[in-house]
């Protein structure tokens, strides 16, 4: 058995080396991504940018005035995909699984580059089975992209430092600047790129697969002409990043006004949190500590060479973790786009050792990944011991639905988003009955409702009450005047408790 598994894991390696180095990281991680594709609910965030992307621009203009600034190049191009195919949870998702699936396949070209091709393509292929891979390669938020052209811009770096161009320069610029616009956070790779331009300019060095300024023709370029070459690559460098301060400049200033709404949940970051950080970004952290566990290896493996994947995996997470000490900033997502290049030095630790040990490492990481893979293709909230099922309750809505019935969410101002969650599943739902002004009006992602409810809700025969949670006495769960005034005017006719959620049938008092 031992004997036909190493013929089989040869005989795949053989076929593997004969294609294109980006075909088999790419062809995998569209595999893994697309399965399960729809079989997690939209969760909060996603429905966040559901109610974003089917907005018009003007209204998306005036929620980005309002509170998500920094996600607003993000939903205006989701605008524009809605728009083309549909807000299904397939189509909302795509694109991240397009990213990711890019993502892989230059990955893999970039490992090329800068080491070789075995090392490109086990570190696509390690890519492909990570589970944070599948995680945000099937949601609707922006850290796929991000992902994808943070490995882009870094692949045209390269090439623009190995054969400087202002065409090549130009489409690095073009990178990093969608880079800021759909991931602010992630412009902290440009850190990791200044250094390797510093370098180029200080040294006269840089990494494997970019030459040193003039060193094609060392025998017969003179110091001056090697200098200015060096020269020219810094300042075309500092040209390429211009654009970047200019449209990234301002959404920045805007989203610091908006911190203290946007990111009102996140706390100052820990020292347990940067520990925490690998199984965070990688969904796994058995699986996030083998891949820190073979990317070391692959550090030290590269010596200098390791320099561009080196830094521009710690340059990102120090500066964010350092910036968290003092702002609330750390969220592990938000640093999805480094996992590339923790692949890309595990990919050359692998291409050290033989190819079918290699393909074993990438095997066991899947394997090691599974119980998280399936979990998470079933919910996507966070924690995932508490589920939401919105469907769920818009379906017991559905079913006992009348016409003249009306809604109501508790708490209405929630990160929950019970509106949009309920409303994403119905076609037709309730009356919402105590909105006064909805969120697109407002340029918000919250309604405003009666700050009375009962002359709101009088008139009302039957409401439905979504609340938060699991209650036996869902009226009781209502606070405030909200919850005043149902108790006042309505009882409960029947109770369904659905994960996360319980949805209650209210009908109004025989004597009001």
């Amino acid at each position: 058995m031992g004997g036909l598994s190493g013929k089989s894991i040869g005989a795949a390696w053989d076929h593997l080396r004969r294609l294109p180095v980006w075909l088999p990281p790419a062809l995998l991680t569209l595999a893994v991504t697309v399965t399960g594709l729809n079989s997690a609910q939209l969760w909060r965030d996603e429905l966040a940018t559901w109610s974003a992307a089917t907005r018009s621009p003007s209204d998306l203009a005036r929620l980005a005035d309002t509170i998500d600034a920094a996600t607003g190049p993000y939903y205006l191009l989701m605008h524009v995909w809605t728009r083309i195919v549909g807000d299904s949870t397939v189509a909302l998702r795509a694109p991240a699984v397009l990213a990711m699936t890019v993502a892989a396949g230059l990955l893999a070209v970039l490992g090329a580059r800068l080491v070789d091709r075995r090392a490109g393509l086990f570190a696509g292929l390690l890519f492909a089975v990570l589970p944070g891979t599948s995680r945000y390669g099937q949601e609707a938020r922006p850290y796929a992209l991000a992902t994808v052209l943070a490995v882009l811009a870094t692949l045209l770096l390269v090439t623009a430092l190995r054969r400087p161009s202002w065409a090549r320069w130009a489409g690095y610029a073009a990178a990093v600047a969608a880079l800021g616009l759909i991931h602010l956070i992630a412009l902290t790779l440009l850190a990791a790129h200044a250094l390797v331009v510093a370098l180029v300019w200080w040294r006269g060095t840089a990494p494997s697969g970019i030459p040193a300024p003039g060193s094609t023709t060392p025998s017969t370029t003179a110091p001056a002409d090697r200098d200015g070459a060096r020269d020219r690559r810094v300042w075309r460098w500092l040209v390429a990043v211009v654009p970047v301060a200019l449209l990234a400049g301002p959404l920045l200033v805007k989203a610091r006004t908006q911190q203290s709404r946007q990111l009102n949940w996140v706390h100052l970051v820990r020292l347990d949190d940067l520990t925490a950080l690998p199984g965070g970004v990688t969904q796994s952290s058995v699986v996030g500590g083998l891949l820190v566990g073979v990317a070391a290896l692959g550090a030290a493996q590269l010596g200098r060479r390791a320099l561009l994947p080196v830094t521009a995996v710690l340059l990102p997470v120090l500066l964010l973790f350092a910036a968290g000490t003092v702002v609330p900033l750390w969220v592990p997502r938000y640093l999805v786009f480094v996992v590339p290049f923790a692949c890309l030095l595990a990919g050359a630790a692998l291409a050290a050792v033989a190819a079918p040990a290699a393909l074993v490492v990438v095997v066991l990481a899947g394997l090691l990944g599974l119980p998280d893979q399936a979990v998470l293709r079933r919910t996507h909230e966070w924690p995932r011991s508490a589920p939401v099922d919105y469907a769920g309750a818009a379906r017991v809505i559905a079913d006992g639905q009348r016409p003249g019935d009306a809604v109501v969410y508790s708490p209405r101002h929630s990160w929950l988003f019970l509106d949009l969650g309920i409303e994403y599943h119905l076609s037709d739902p309730p009356r919402d009955v105590l909105v006064t002004e909805d969120e697109v009006r407002r340029g918000d992602l919250w309604a405003a409702e009666c700050p009375q409810p009962a002359p709101c809700l009088a008139g009302t025969a039957r409401v439905w009450l979504v609340v938060s949670g699991r209650h036996a006495e869902p009226l009781a769960a209502v606070p405030g005047a909200k919850g005043d005034a149902l108790r006042t005017d309505f009882t409960v006719a029947q109770v369904w408790q659905r994960p996360g959620l319980t949805v209650a049938l209210l009908t109004s008092r025989p004597d009001r």
